[in-house]
């Protein structure tokens, strides 16, 4: 039984159950979502109806929610299977989901497709599993700003997470290179700032560019729908709107919100380069004001408790140069670099006074001797454990998502054959290897850890999932599994057979050293 995430506990016994046309699919109460669930994953490919007990006389799947079983926790389940029934239970309905995924597993590989398979005899082993994951937040993040990614492929993201129950994905909707996210009350964010004239074509040291417009953006129809999908599978859209910097997109389209500068006006526009800009926001009323605009419509379209406000990598070299800015930094008795965290600051208080929770990159830590996070607000620590520590010593909530383990744009190898990425080589090794909670943290403070697409060299989705597969499936386990008994063998070996039904879905993967060789996918 090669499932991936390792479950807590497994227990193999002699015998199977056959699922045939006449087994049932009974759902308790708060047990709807997960047999809906479930029919959905299977009818493709199987074509078994799993009717409701009394239409269907044959043996029975169960599907149970018992408040007693508190030990499973949110998430837990437990699944026990001999050759009459199949009992999948948990404590709350989040669980059942996740029991759904495993017993997907369990089925012959053909299962997860989407066509039609005859001559196929869809059989689950007789077992008993207990599962509950090690950490609460198990995300995916993916970078929709550097480039713009069709609706149907977040629909497919969310359905790849789902499937290693990973629970978030972290939705990096705005940056200088694009704004994908409309916001009614400033029709020009995506008017204007979702198109860009051209794109970098290589390497940044480079500075070769093709001569290709592109853009795009979500309506917030979309976005709601992409919200409600991915609800049904247990997975929460946490949306990012990156404030005050990486915001020259938004300033293309506003240039008002770029301040005031001594000389002639610079014409801006959606940036066509990739790194770190130096067009922020300028920290006036009228900034702030924008921000709240667009942070009602993203609290209107997204219920996920937390909102993701960016706050990372915030030159202030402009703001010097203004001496309206530096008038302000007097005025509130702060450094001008002060500002940022001070800006920071007014935005997560607007967020806290509405019940959502801010998560910010560890930079905000920096900013935030300006003025403290609220209780409640997350820090994702990409720089590495120092901000982890200092996120915790404040009493913040940790997401590990450290670059040099959890950036999966980066390198899988090194090679001539391998296509253009950011930064060093993270290979599945690598990820597997992950502690996400650093001495001396324990796991009640380290929220969870995600892995993060930025896509400045990752135009499609075929190469998204390139990148993606099999390090995604490593860190789901490290997220998932408790840490005791990790073995990177034994883990390459289950991992074999969890490609055979990565493939049934079509995924693009790059193949696990020395499973296979395979050129990358072409752009």
């Amino acid at each position: 039984m090669d499932l991936i995430p390792r479950p807590t506990s497994v227990l193999r016994r002699t015998g199977g159950f056959r699922l045939t046309p006449t087994t049932s699919l009974t759902a308790g109460p708060g047990a709807e979502g997960a047999a809906a669930l479930l029919r959905d994953l299977l009818r493709p490919a199987t074509g078994l109806p799993l009717a409701p007990a009394g239409v269907a006389r044959g043996n029975a799947i169960a599907l149970r929610v018992d408040e007693r079983a508190a030990d499973l926790g949110a998430e837990g389940y437990r699944l026990d299977v001999s050759p009459e029934r199949a009992l999948l239970t948990a404590a709350a309905p989040t669980g059942l989901l996740r029991g759904v995924q495993t017993l997907r597993q369990l089925l012959p590989p053909e299962a997860w497709g989407d066509r039609p398979v005859r001559g196929v005899r869809w059989e689950l082993p007789c077992v008993s599993v207990r599962d509950v994951p090690r950490l609460r937040w198990r995300g995916g993040h993916l970078d929709v700003a550097r480039w713009w990614m069709p609706p149907s492929f977040l629909f497919r993201y969310v359905d790849l997470l789902a499937a290693h129950k990973m629970n978030v994905l972290h939705l990096h909707l705005t940056d200088d290179q694009g704004w994908r996210m409309e916001i009614e009350r400033r029709p020009r964010l995506t008017e204007v700032g979702a198109w860009r004239s051209h794109s970098m074509a290589g390497a940044l040291a480079e500075e070769r560019y093709d001569d290709v417009p592109h853009g795009g953006f979500y309506t917030r129809r979309e976005l709601g729908d992409l919200v409600a999908y991915a609800a049904r599978r247990g997975v929460t859209v946490v949306p990012e709107i990156d404030l005050p910097g990486h915001t020259q997109a938004a300033i293309a389209a506003y240039p008002e919100l770029g301040g005031e500068l001594p000389g002639p006006d610079e014409p801006v526009e959606v940036s066509p380069r990739w790194g770190v800009h130096d067009r922020i926001l300028d920290p006036g009323e009228a900034s702030l004001d924008f921000c709240r605009d667009v942070l009602e419509e993203v609290l209107d379209v997204f219920p996920s408790p937390f909102v993701h406000i960016g706050g990372d990598e915030v030159p202030t070299t402009r703001w010097r140069a203004s001496p309206s800015v530096r008038r302000r930094a007097r005025e509130l008795g702060l450094s001008v670099d002060g500002l940022h965290g001070w800006f920071t600051g007014e935005l997560d208080a607007w967020l806290h006074a509405r019940g959502r929770r801010t998560v910010g990159w560890d930079d905000v830590l920096v900013a935030g001797r300006a003025r403290p996070l609220s209780e409640g607000a997350a820090v994702m620590s990409w720089l590495g454990a120092e901000g982890a520590l200092a996120a915790a010593a404040a009493g913040h909530e940790v997401i590990m998502t450290p670059y040099d383990w959890t950036y999966l744009d980066y390198g899988q190898a090194e090679g001539p054959g391998e296509p253009l990425s950011m930064g060093h080589v993270t290979t599945l090794e690598k990820v597997y290897a992950f502690d996400p909670v650093p001495a001396p943290l324990t796991d009640a403070q380290v929220l969870g850890t995600q892995g993060q697409l930025w896509t400045e060299y990752l135009p499609t989705p075929e190469r998204v999932e390139y990148a993606a597969f099999p390090r995604l499936c490593a860190l789901a386990e490290v997220a998932w599994s408790p840490p005791a008994g990790r073995d990177l063998g034994e883990f390459l070996g289950r991992l074999r057979t969890h490609l055979t039904r990565l493939d049934r879905m079509g995924v693009r993967y790059r193949p696990p050293d020395p499973l296979s060789s395979s050129a990358p996918p072409t752009d």
